[in-house]
């Protein structure tokens, strides 16, 4: 089925749709992963998005059982040059269209998408809408100028009642801003006894679970749209040991009086570096963000800047100088991408142990 995709500006590219026949519009845009459409799909923190891979051919080595990052995918759309639909993969159950036909998921194909993501990088994200080859190209960039989208992306995607996952080591609760399950993976391969909470639970309810530690997971879409986490965030500080992933990160900075800011396009892809300003170490980390903590900020605050992107030089960890709590902007679990920066859950398994003591 012949389908296009109109941006915003007025934009349009020709190409043939996949999985499910339906209209979508959301926020557009690109990753730089050559692997990982599989994680990428199911990852929460694209809740609301249309997603471009920069990388040609997708879907070659189709869907398997283990690689979800959550149960149900919350990005709106994906943009690939070509859709393969013979994988070849010993693990392969169904193809990427197939997926999206089942999860009533809409895709286009056949598009220039290194033309795309030229105009994402120029012009910086902006709206998008897959639709039918006889959609008036005119009228639909004029009603996504005039679109705004929903800024409850984090309340759709979190919990609404709180889950365990039982174990006999430390007890680590989750507070779930959208948290993939590979956060919850490395916690469990770490013998952590952890609880899932929702996204508005207040500090008291967490501290009445007595835990040894705080996780803050990663998320969707504009931090300054979770105020009420800042609070819970406030009441847990020096009390128990704190990590915070992505959105959690900047949600951090945020609370402890640091200011955070849109980036031009965001941060996306398995293969960015960043720098452990203390180690003077590069690790390669696996990222999905469009928003930073803005450094300039950071003075006055109780934070100090750990980590750096050695692409743009942003933001990409925290430390708090008082309290056991950090932080870092990028996805240590990885999910999909290199393992690299790992060890920073054994550094929150070390900090509950020290503050145990």
């Amino acid at each position: 089925m012949k389908k296009k995709l109109i941006l915003e500006s007025g934009e349009v590219f020709h190409g043939e749709g996949f999985g499910a026949e339906l209209e979508t519009a959301g926020e557009v845009v690109f990753n730089t992963g050559m692997t990982g459409y599989q994680e990428l799909i199911s990852d929460p923190s694209y809740c609301g998005q249309i997603v471009c891979m920069t990388y040609p051919l997708i879907g070659n080595y189709g869907i398997n059982r283990d690689d979800y990052e959550s149960i149900e995918p919350a990005i709106k759309g994906l943009i690939v040059k070509e859709l393969c639909d013979l994988p070849s993969n010993f693990r392969t159950q169904i193809t990427l269209d197939e997926l999206f036909k089942k999860k009533n998921l809409s895709g286009i194909s056949g598009i220039d998408t290194r033309r795309l993501t030229r105009i994402l990088r120029n012009s910086g994200v902006v709206k998008g809408k897959i639709v039918n080859a006889d959609a008036d190209e005119a009228a639909t960039a004029a009603e996504l100028k005039t679109t705004t989208f929903p800024i409850n992306q984090v309340e759709e995607v979190s919990t609404k009642t709180p889950y365990a996952n039982p174990n006999r080591g430390f007890k680590v609760v989750l507070v779930d801003f959208g948290a993939k399950l590979g956060i919850i993976r490395e916690l469990s391969q770490r013998n952590c006894d952890i609880i899932v909470v929702s996204h508005d639970t207040t500090a008291e309810d967490i501290l009445l679970m007595n835990p040894d530690g705080i996780m803050l997971s990663n998320g969707p879409g504009d931090p300054e749209d979770v105020p009420h986490a800042l609070d819970m965030i406030r009441g847990l500080l020096g009390k128990v040991p704190i990590f915070g992933i992505c959105l959690g990160h900047q949600l951090i900075g945020l609370a402890c009086g640091a200011k955070t800011f849109k980036l031009k396009f965001g941060h996306r892809g398995g293969n960015h570096p960043v720098l452990d300003l203390a180690k003077n170490t590069v690790a390669i980390t696996s990222q999905n963000h469009g928003y930073a903590v803005d450094q300039e900020s950071l003075k006055g605050t109780d934070l100090v800047e750990t980590h750096i992107a050695l692409n743009d030089r942003t933001n990409e960890g925290l430390k708090h100088k008082i309290h056991p709590c950090f932080s870092v902007q990028y996805h240590p679990e990885a999910s999909p991408g290199p393992e690299d920066a790992n060890y920073l859950f054994d550094e929150f398994i070390q900090m509950m142990e020290d503050f145990k003591k």
